[in-house]
């Protein structure tokens, strides 16, 4: 069987960019989970490639149905833009792996929809002090910079992953990127090719 490899971590440990760079390599073979949002697409987007854009009927049809994984809702000036993993056939777990990103909430609704021994965490840890050093010069590059938000968000990582909630969700294992991009990802990748080798558990 196939597994869901899922990346976590608090705001600024460069998630994403890892996750871009595991799809790359083309020896791990790894499919990206693609969400799906009621947003609307931005300029540049494609369905089905960024998120599976859909309207609200569609997300009451997938609850009703009972194919919602996880779900998140956060209020904008436009409303209510819905966040949510579905199963409509597109995991063919007998013979592919994924590889997805978000939260421990979500990890750990993906873990109880297909089974711990299919989903595996990959947590990613950088020290605060270089987060925050991170996400200044983030927000300094934004036309607008919003401070208060990048604050908000870093308190509410201290909440969101704390120690307690990291050992609910079972997770043991860490990687650490502090310092080179390029050691963090090879450990994954090495990591990764371990478990479809079924080197570790």
């Amino acid at each position: 069987m196939g597994k869901i490899f899922y990346i976590m971590g608090k705001s600024a440990t460069g998630k994403d960019h890892l996750y871009e760079a595991l799809i790359g390599r083309e020896e791990l073979n790894l499919h990206p989970v693609v969400l799906y949002t009621t947003r609307p697409i931005r300029k540049g987007e494609r369905d089905g490639r960024e998120y599976y854009f859909v309207n609200v009927e569609k997300l009451v049809q997938l609850r009703l149905a009972g194919k919602i994984i996880e779900e998140r809702m956060y209020n904008t000036v436009q409303g209510p833009w819905y966040y949510f993993t579905a199963d409509e056939g597109q995991f063919r777990l007998e013979v592919e792996d994924y590889i997805g990103i978000g939260t421990l909430e979500s990890y750990e609704k993906i873990k109880a929809y297909f089974g711990p021994e299919q989903v595996i965490p990959l947590y990613v840890e950088t020290e605060d002090g270089i987060r925050i050093r991170r996400a200044l010069r983030r927000e300094e590059k934004q036309a607008k910079p919003g401070y208060e938000e990048m604050c908000r968000r870093f308190l509410a990582d201290c909440e969101d992953f704390s120690e307690e909630k990291i050992a609910e969700a079972g997770i043991e294992k860490r990687f650490q990127n502090n310092g080179e991009f390029g050691a963090c990802l090879e450990e994954l990748a090495a990591y990764i090719k371990k478990v479809q080798n079924n080197a570790v558990s």
